[in-house]
């Protein structure tokens, strides 16, 4: 049993037009699945050619998170909902499922989603986690069922262009510079112990 890959990373979102703008058009992710019923959605956006997407969950009383940067300390709610990781056949999702509850962890399902099945439970954490099988392969993109379509999902699964400015300014190779941050005893510590090493694409800056 080996869990594969992320298969989403679950959020909260109060405007999921908005999002769709973000993430498909700025971002240019691929809008790839959605269900929406009952004032409810849940739409996914694929990362590159990989298996893995982000998926928000919109639903009336959906609030934005309290904006915090990466890494800074909180005792704020924020908007992450869940992660979930991808098992290859339904014998390996109930194998961990067996493996969990044998340690004495609550388990929640299977749970049939329609074109995956899934389990839940926590970590030490309290984090909510998913395993999924997924019992079906997408052929077309967006695949959406939603009681009250969106017209911004009707635009397609690739980045609309015309909804965000053109860069006019792009950054000059000399002034791609970065500060220093407190991973840099990490990176000296591991080239001097043979740990690491500098990524071909990255002689140009370690030489600086």
């Amino acid at each position: 049993m080996t869990l594969q890959c992320i298969n989403h990373l679950a959020f909260i979102t109060p405007d999921i037009v908005k999002t769709v703008r973000f993430y498909r058009d700025l971002l240019g992710m691929k809008l790839t699945a959605g269900i929406g019923h009952d004032g409810y959605r849940h739409y996914f956006f694929r990362l590159g050619d990989n298996a893995s997407h982000i998926a928000f969950f919109e639903y009336d009383g959906a609030s934005p998170m309290k904006r915090k940067f990466p890494g800074d300390r909180t005792s704020e709610p924020i908007g992450f909902d869940h992660v979930s990781f991808t098992l290859d056949s339904r014998q390996q999702l109930f194998a961990l499922k067996d493996k969990l509850e044998a340690a004495g962890l609550d388990v929640h399902g299977a749970v049939d989603h329609g074109i995956f099945w899934s389990i839940y439970f926590y970590d030490p954490n309290g984090i909510p986690l998913e395993a999924t099988w997924e019992i079906m392969e997408l052929t077309r993109f967006p695949a959406i069922e939603d009681d009250d379509p969106l017209a911004i999902a009707a635009e397609g699964a690739e980045p609309q262009a015309g909804h965000w400015p053109e860069v006019t300014s792009p950054t000059a190779a000399e002034d791609m510079i970065a500060k220093s941050g407190n991973g840099l005893p990490m990176r000296e510590s591991f080239l001097k112990q043979g740990l690491a090493r500098y990524r071909e694409e990255s002689d140009a800056v370690a030489a600086e």
